[in-house]
Order: C-alpha cells, then structure tokens, then sequence
C-alpha cells in the first residue's frame, strides 16, 4: 500500500505538490548559549529565560547587554529561540530573534537553513517543543531531541505564503489587543475624572452646559433592601454576583445551578435592574463588587448578598457606573475595619446603607450613564472581534499544517 500524500486541509491556491518530511536537524543550525561571566557591558542583546516574558513572537530587547566575546559565537537575526531547560520549557514561549545577539546557557537557538524563518516559527510554535522535552527530572531540551524531529514542510513559495498570511494576521490581532487595551484604560481614566473625588461637590471632567454642584445622598435614601424570599418556589433561576462578570445565570455560566434546590425557597427574589452586593469580604478582597441585575430575567439570590432596589429618581444606568469606580471604597473599608476580624468580616445594612453617593441632576445623570454604556459596547465589540481573529487563527493553524 502507498503511503498517503501529505497535503493539509486548506492550501493557498496554485500549491498542489505534497509535503516533504524532514528531519529538524536537516534545516536549522542548532546554536548554544554561554553564561553571563563571558562578557563585559555593551550593546549587543543577551537574551535570558526572563525576557521571553516581555514579547510574543520577536524578541528585540533584553534586560542586559554585552560586549562582542569573539569566542562566542552570537545567533544571528531570524533565529528561534527557546528555553531549553526548567518549567519554562512548558510554556511554549518561542520567539525569533529581531536583532543578532547572545544568549543564556539555558536556551536553545534554531538557525533556519532553506526553511523559512515565519513558517519555521508557526510549525515550532504551533508544534510545542516541550512534547519532546526529557521530562524524566527536570524538564530539558537537547540536540538529540531536536536533530530527529519530524517536520513536514511545503516548497519555499509556500512556506513564505503561510508565513506571510500568519505575520498580517497577527499584526491584525495586534491592532485590535491595542484598541482593546487603549479602550479600557481610557474607561479607567474617564470612570475616575467623570464622578467628583472625596470631599468635592463637582468631577474633573463635565459634559457641556452641566454646571450645578452634585448632591450628596444616602444610599439608604434612594434604594431598599429587597427582603422578599421565593417562598413558592416558582422562580428557579439562580443568579450569583461574580466579581469578574457581575450578575449571571448560574446554570447558564457553570452549566449546572450551584445552589441546592431545597434552599431556594429561602433566597431573595432578585428583578430586573436591582443591584447586589456581597457584604462578606476578606483581607485579600475588603470591598466586594456591587453590580446590576443586567440579564432581563427575575431570579433568587442567596440571602448571604445584600440586594437592593432603588426608590428615588436615581438613573440605575448611572448608578452601576458610579459603583464600578473606586469612589465608594474609602467609606466600605473605614466602616468594615470596625470591630472586624482580621481574616473576614461582615458590613451591617445599617452600615451599608449610610453610603454616600454623589447624585447630579436627572439630565446629567442620564448623558453619564449613556456614555459609559456606550463606552462598554465599544470595549465589547473589539473584545469580540479580538477573540473571533484569534479563534480564526487558532483554527487555521490546525487546518494549514500537515
């Protein structure tokens, strides 16, 4: 029987040839490191273990640099390296060389030889080396496990088409984790110049034609506490304030209901829009997340929450934004270090409900809350085409490879 042309899935079109097995040791030059005591300060890059943890997929700096040792031979730009010893072989930080340099004894450098350099890369980290590592003691990464390795590659012309594809397609990913990230530090800056600071009447940042000074109101003046209890048993869905998330299904996000059933008579019923708070905090967590019933459905929370309704013309739009600033926190830890223990301890709803909040009128609590939604939208939209391009890749990886 023949053996069976090795094609991927998804080619680019005009390549029909079958790929050829090689051995890793028949296209790269296998280069070493030398330890630190070698050299003397310069320019050149010495590339420890460490500073793979400040890149992704070039590797252009270090935290330390060397003089030229013409006894060391340096690895040359273009090159993949790795470590090559210890647990930082599991997490599979391969990286190409941007700039010829030096490196530590306790990695690896690849120096590809008729391979492309991009598509070299993708294979080893799409591959992970440390399937092959000696996991005996410590984990390592040696020359006989390198040279026998079997690699499937295409034609040159192919090679740099899948290469080049995956270089757009990251810079594509790249583009969008920065708008991301601008997006929420830009959410972090306005949350904290949007709502006046501690002991100020008005914030550092207004929309035009809003010039009164904000009232100060109780939390206890505009919202209650809801005590009713789903003593039916009638509303089965359970819902859980989680600090990452804020208020979710607890069947639809564990894909089971936490609580037992026979609690949940004794659980609050909790409505579309009211807000929930977890007053048990601890030293490592001394202000728990207030969020906002945001899922459209009437559910049961457990009585160990405080949930709260408001009461007065307070917008919920903008008082979710207030609480997702620190502004509040100053007042929840002076009132919690009262007669707390030092490992947990529980703020009181007469504690809690004396919370100051700043209040601004109806019109400009409304352009706030719209700003912030808007904002989060935004964030949620790059998020999700920031995890669609990356899913994409994940699966075209699997599917352009061999």
């Amino acid at each position: 029987m023949t053996e069976q042309a090795k094609v991927p899935a998804i080619r680019f079109a005009g390549f029909t040839d079958p790929w050829e097995q090689r051995k890793l040791g028949e296209i790269v030059s296998i280069g070493a490191g030398a330890p630190p005591s070698a050299f003397s300060a310069g320019n050149f890059l010495y590339v420890k273990v460490d500073d793979l943890n400040e890149s992704s997929h070039f590797q252009f700096d270090s935290a330390q640099r060397v003089d030229a040792n013409t006894a060391v031979k340096p690895i040359r730009k273009g090159s993949i390296i790795f470590a090559k010893r210890g647990a930082a072989i599991l997490g599979n930080k391969v990286r190409v060389l941007g700039k010829t340099a030096y490196i530590d004894t306790n990695m690896m450098a690849l120096e590809p030889r008729g391979v492309d350099a991009d598509f070299l890369w993708l294979f080893i980290n799409q591959t992970g080396l440390y399937r092959i590592a000696d996991t005996s003691t410590i984990p390592q990464i040696n020359n006989k496990h390198i040279e026998p390795y079997p690699v499937d590659i295409p034609n040159m012309a192919e090679q740099q088409a899948i290469g080049t594809f995956f270089s757009r397609l990251d810079d594509l990913i790249t583009l969008h984790q920065r708008k991301y990230d601008k997006l929420v530090i830009f959410k972090k800056s306005m949350l904290e110049k949007m709502f006046p600071k501690d002991g100020e009447s008005v914030p550092e940042i207004r929309f035009a034609g809003f010039t009164d000074p904000w009232e100060q109101r109780k939390l206890g003046e505009i919202a209650d506490k809801v005590t009713e209890k789903n003593l039916d048993g009638n509303i089965t869905e359970v819902l859980t304030n989680s600090a990452e998330y804020g208020v979710i299904n607890q069947t639809e996000f564990f894909d089971h209901a936490v609580a037992k059933e026979s609690n949940i008579a004794g659980y609050y019923v909790i409505a579309p829009g009211d807000f929930v708070y977890n007053p048990r905090i601890s030293a490592t967590a001394p202000v728990g997340p207030i969020r906002r019933n945001t899922l459209g459905i009437h559910g049961v929370m457990s009585p160990l929450y405080t949930v709260f309704r408001l009461t007065d013309a307070v917008d919920g739009t903008y008082l979710s934004h207030f609480f997702k600033t620190n502004g509040w926190h100053g007042f929840m830890k002076l009132e919690g270090n009262s007669g707390a223990r030092s490992d947990r301890f529980s703020i009181g709803d007469a504690t809690f409900f004396e919370m100051p909040i700043p209040v601004p009128s109806s019109s400009e609590q409304h352009a706030i809350g719209s700003f912030f939604s808007r904002l989060d939208d935004l964030i949620t939209l790059h998020q999700r085409k920031l995890e669609l391009l990356q899913n994409i890749k994940k699966s075209l990886l699997d599917k352009m490879f061999v």
